[in-house]
């Protein structure tokens, strides 16, 4: 008689989600995925997972469903285990969940890099976070930069954000900014897609992270795995980069998997040096010492710019920031924040009161914001909310702290100034020589 099949809710967020379940639970006959269940990002739930990705087993596919209907599903499904698979969670958040669940019956799992990292044909470099917001981007693109200098083709892997079609998002390559357009590309998705596309990068990501792999490897001398919020890897690293943010110092050990991330690391690049307090840094730094004292750290300023920073003095301003490192990267400001006060505004208006639509719900969920405006874009209406407050705040000028140009997308009568931010020469030069040593050591 055939063993009865284990019966599995998983627990995402439309990306870690489905990667568990491709590289374990697709085609394993000792478990049958009944359900997923969704958080952290509006309008994913509702939607079916399609049978064309889910595989034999699953001729309807797998439905979606609010995480806040999970104690009706286990007693729907009765399932044997729940898998939490999600990231930038306090551990303590994570615990209550796994109370939950264990307190209805079900075990409460967490999988870990044995089972769910990929091997890759080429060389990996991962660069992860221990936290959402802490500067991973601009590290993943002068990373990249480096690579190319010493002739070097790279594959940027960006971490999954399948918000739309699941099947049409299965493998996405893109190379132009004419990409974004074509695969109707969130606010989110942009902000992470276009400033690598800028410079010449080539990038994939969508659902299936093991045909995307195969993709990338047949034209990309070293895989680069750009990650997302502070989630370890899909692909086993040979150099795992990991950044640490002194302006939430502690945080490093507080949040999952971030604190995973910590761990593993090879390379800790504390970044923000030169914003950051030295208390704060030191306690990141007494940190990684005490959890992973054979990482190598490497102390890193963000550098911010502004296109014109004379037109900011004086001046009324509106910051609008990255949505994620404001929203679950919990965050009170960014990069446009920062230049706000360093190059001399008069003062910094607060949008809430002028919040519409999605935007004001935005506020109400997070109440730590407050003179800051995240950019948020999950879906078409979303954006149109995010123009009508823009809109309507009264103000001299628009600072603008997305890695991307926000206008582009939204019009408004108002003068936009993109804010930047890039990698200090210190830790560039450091980043150098470790991936010189790599590059000798590596098959790339």
């Amino acid at each position: 008689m055939a063993a009865r099949q284990k019966k599995i809710i998983i627990m995402g967020a439309a990306g870690r989600d489905f990667h568990n379940f491709n590289v374990f639970f697709r085609g394993n006959p000792e478990f049958k995925v009944e359900a997923f269940t969704a958080f952290q990002i509006p309008n994913i739930a509702g939607r079916t997972y399609p049978p064309e990705l889910a595989g034999e087993g699953y001729p309807q596919g797998i439905p979606i469903f609010e995480e806040a209907e999970l104690a009706e599903l286990i007693r729907r499904f009765r399932p044997d285990e729940i898998v939490f698979a999600y990231s930038d969670v306090p551990h303590i958040e994570v615990m209550h969940r796994a109370s939950h669940v264990n307190a209805l019956g079900p075990d409460f799992r967490l999988m870990g890099a044995q089972t769910t990292m990929l091997p890759s044909v080429k060389p990996v470099i991962a660069v992860c976070a221990v936290r959402t917001g802490s500067g991973k981007s601009q590290t993943s693109r002068r990373i990249t930069e480096l690579l190319h200098q010493r002739g070097k083709s790279v594959a940027v892997i960006r971490h999954p954000m399948p918000y739309g079609d699941l099947n049409a998002q299965r493998c996405q390559r893109y190379e132009t900014l004419e990409d974004l357009v074509r695969y109707r590309c969130t606010i989110e998705e942009i902000e992470e897609y276009e400033p690598h596309i800028q410079k010449g990068h080539i990038v994939y990501a969508g659902v299936d992270y093991e045909e995307i792999l195969r993709r990338a490897e047949s034209e990309a001398d070293i895989v680069l795995w750009d990650g997302g919020n502070n989630d370890i890897p899909f692909y086993r690293p040979d150099l795992h980069i990991v950044v640490a943010d002194p302006h939430r110092p502690g945080h490093e050990l507080r949040y999952h998997p971030g604190e995973t991330n910590l761990r593993m690391a090879q390379v800790v690049l504390i970044n923000k040096v030169n914003t950051a307090t030295a208390a704060g840094i030191g306690e990141v730094v007494a940190n990684i010492n005490r959890t992973n004292p054979q990482a190598r750290i490497i102390h890193a300023a963000s550098v911010v710019s502004a296109e014109d920073e004379n037109a900011i003095r004086g001046k009324k301003v509106l910051v609008v920031e990255d949505g994620p490192t404001l929203t679950h990267g919990e965050m009170t400001y960014g990069a446009a924040h920062v230049a706000a006060r360093q190059f001399g505004a008069a003062s910094i208006v607060d949008p809430r009161p002028f919040a519409a639509g999605s935007i004001r719900a935005v506020f109400e969920k997070y109440r730590h914001l407050t003179d800051v405006l995240p950019a948020m874009g999950y879906g078409e209406q979303q954006v149109r909310d995010l123009q009508t407050t823009i809109e309507a705040v009264p103000c001299d000028l628009v600072l603008v702290g997305t890695p991307f140009d926000l206008g582009r997308l939204v019009k408004t009568r108002h003068r936009m100034i993109r804010v930047g931010y890039s990698l200090g020469e210190a830790a560039t030069a450091e980043l150098s020589q470790i991936l010189d040593q790599f590059l000798a050591n590596s098959k790339a």
